[in-house]
C-alpha cells in the first residue's frame, strides 16, 4: 500500500510539472489564418489607390479655361505661317498660353490676338545622338520644365502641343475635369499609325496631337527633368523624352481618344466622319492634309469648322446614324462637318469604321488596314458610286436651339438617277450638348472598349 501511495504521489507531481496544452493543432491553424488575414489587410492599406476619374462635386471648385496653361512649341521659321492655326482656338480673354521660340526675331511685332512669345533657354549642353534627327527636340522637351518654373498661379493642367496643333479648349476643359489635378496624371493619345506606335511606344502620348500633365506631376517632373534628359540622348523626338521621364516617375499614360496626332496625309474625310464617341480635343499635322471642306484653303476650312465648334463644342464631329425606311436611305451625320446619305440599309458597325480616303504618313506605303489603329473600310474609287456627301454651310443658334445646314457637294458629272437626286440641302436641328463628368466618363469608357475590341 505504501508503494502504491508513493506511485500516486509521483504521478500527481508529474501532472503539476507538465505544461497545459493550450495550442492545439486546430487553435494553431486558426492563429495562422488570422495572421495571414492581418498581413493581407496591411498590404491593401499600403497599396496606393488606383488613378480614377474624380466624381463630380468632389473637388473644391470646377475646372475652367483659366485653369489650363498651354505651351506651344514653335520656331522663328514656322511661327509666321502657322499663326492662323493658333488664332483659331486662342482667346486672350479666357485662354492662358505661351509660344516658345528658338530666337527673338518674331518678337518685334507682338500681336494681341496671339499668345505671348518666349525665347527658349539654351539647351546646347544636353547630348543628342539620334542620327539624322533634330537637336531642337531637346529645346522643345524642356518647355515642360521652363513653363513650370515660371510659377504661374492657379494652373491645374499644363497642356503641350505644336504650332500646327488646333485645340478644342472647351472640350479639353470638360475632359480634364474628370481627373484630379492634385494627383499625377499624364493624359494624351497614340498615333493613328501602327508603325509609329511600334517605333516609339504604344504607351506614349504623341506631342503633336497634344498632351496634358497635372500640375502636381508637372512640378515633380520639372525638378528632375534636366538630369533625366541626359539619359535619353539616343531618342528622336521631344515627346519620347517627356514620356521616358514621366515613366521614370512611375506614371503611365491615361488615354483620351480625342487627341489626334493625324499621322496621315491627304483627305481626312473618312477619319473625321467616323469620329469616336468622345469629345474632339485636338487636330495636328494640318499642313500635311487637304482642306477639310471643299473649295476652301486650310484656314478657311478650319474657320468654318469653328463656326460650329463655337456654338456647340461638345457635339462637334459626333456621329449620329438614322434610317429612312420609306425611301430606304441611311443617313450618317458627323455634326458640324458633313452628312453622308447611302442608298439602302447600311449596317451600323460598317458606318462606325473609317473610310480609306487618306494616304499613309510614310509616302512610300499604301493604305492598308494593318497600318492603322482602327477598323477601316473601302471608299469607292468611282465617286459616282459613293454616298451623297453634304458639307456644313452655316450654323444658326437661338433660344429655340441650333440649326446646322449642309449643302450637297458634287465632285463630278454623275447621273442623278438615284433616290436623292433632288436633295440639295439638309438641315439638322439639335440642342446644345451638355455632358456632366459622369456622362463624359461613360462615353469615353464605351469608346475605349470599342477601339480595343477593333484593334484585336
Amino acid at each position: 500500500m505504501q508503494e502504491l501511495h508513493r506511485n500516486n504521489n509521483l504521478i500527481n507531481n508529474r501532472r503539476q510539472v507538465m505544461p497545459i496544452p493550450f495550442l492545439t493543432p486546430s487553435r494553431l491553424k486558426t492563429l495562422f489564418l488570422l495572421l495571414s488575414l492581418l498581413f493581407i489587410l496591411l498590404l491593401l492599406l499600403r497599396q496606393p489607390p488606383p488613378l480614377l476619374p474624380v466624381p463630380a462635386g468632389t473637388s473644391a471648385s470646377a475646372t475652367h479655361r483659366r485653369h489650363l496653361l498651354f505651351s506651344i512649341a514653335s520656331s522663328a521659321r514656322s511661327w509666321r505661317r502657322r499663326k492662323p492655326y493658333v488664332r483659331l482656338w486662342y482667346n486672350p480673354k479666357s485662354t492662358r498660353a505661351f509660344v516658345f521660340l528658338d530666337s527673338s526675331e518674331p518678337l518685334s511685332d507682338p500681336d494681341p490676338s496671339l499668345p505671348p512669345a518666349i525665347v527658349s533657354e539654351d539647351a546646347s549642353r544636353f547630348p543628342y545622338t539620334f542620327r539624322g534627327g533634330l537637336r531642337s527636340a531637346i529645346r522643345v522637351a524642356r518647355v515642360v520644365k521652363e513653363v513650370v518654373d515660371r510659377g504661374e498661379p492657379g494652373v491645374r493642367w499644363f497642356v503641350f502641343g505644336d504650332d500646327d496643333t488646333v485645340f478644342f479648349v472647351d472640350n479639353l476643359v470638360r475632359t480634364l475635369s474628370k481627373y484630379d489635378h492634385e494627383r499625377w496624371f499624364y493624359v494624351g493619345s497614340n498615333s493613328e499609325g501602327y508603325e509609329q506606335n511600334a517605333k516609339n511606344s504604344f504607351d506614349m502620348a504623341f506631342g503633336g496631337g497634344g498632351f496634358a500633365i497635372s500640375s502636381s506631376l508637372a512640378r515633380a517632373l520639372a525638378k528632375v527633368f534636366d538630369s533625366c534628359l541626359v539619359r535619353y540622348a539616343h531618342l528622336y523626338g521631344s515627346d519620347a523624352r517627356v514620356f521616358s521621364c514621366v515613366a521614370e516617375l512611375g506614371v503611365g499614360l491615361t488615354h483620351e481618344p480625342g487627341f489626334h496626332q493625324v499621322d496621315v496625309r491627304g483627305n481626312l474625310f473618312g477619319l473625321l466622319s467616323a469620329h469616336p464617341l468622345s469629345p474632339l480635343l485636338s487636330l495636328h499635322h494640318l499642313d500635311a492634309v487637304d482642306p477639310i471642306f471643299p473649295n476652301t484653303n486650310r484656314t478657311q476650312a478650319l474657320e468654318r469648322l469653328f463656326e460650329a465648334v463655337n456654338v456647340d463644342p461638345a457635339r462637334i464631329l459626333q456621329q449620329t446614324v438614322c434610317y429612312d425606311s420609306s425611301r430606304l436611305l441611311t443617313i450618317s451625320v458627323a455634326w458640324g462637318y458633313a452628312i453622308q446619305v447611302f442608298e439602302g440599309n447600311e449596317l451600323l458597325p460598317d458606318l462606325l469604321s473609317v473610310q480609306k480616303t487618306f494616304t499613309p504618313w510614310r509616302r512610300s506605303a499604301r493604305v492598308d488596314a494593318s497600318h492603322y489603329m482602327f477598323n477601316m473600310r473601302d471608299f469607292p474609287k468611282d465617286i459616282c458610286k459613293g454616298p451623297g456627301a453634304f458639307f456644313l454651310e452655316s450654323v444658326i443658334s437661338d433660344q429655340n436651339g441650333i440649326q446646322s445646314n449642309y449643302a450637297r457637294y458634287s465632285a463630278g458629272n454623275c447621273p442623278e438617277d438615284n433616290a436623292t437626286k433632288n436633295l440639295e440641302y439638309i438641315r439638322v436641328f439639335s440642342k446644345t450638348l451638355e455632358l456632366d463628368i459622369e456622362q463624359t466618363t461613360a462615353i469615353n469608357v464605351i469608346s475605349e472598349q470599342y477601339e480595343k475590341s477593333n484593334s484585336t
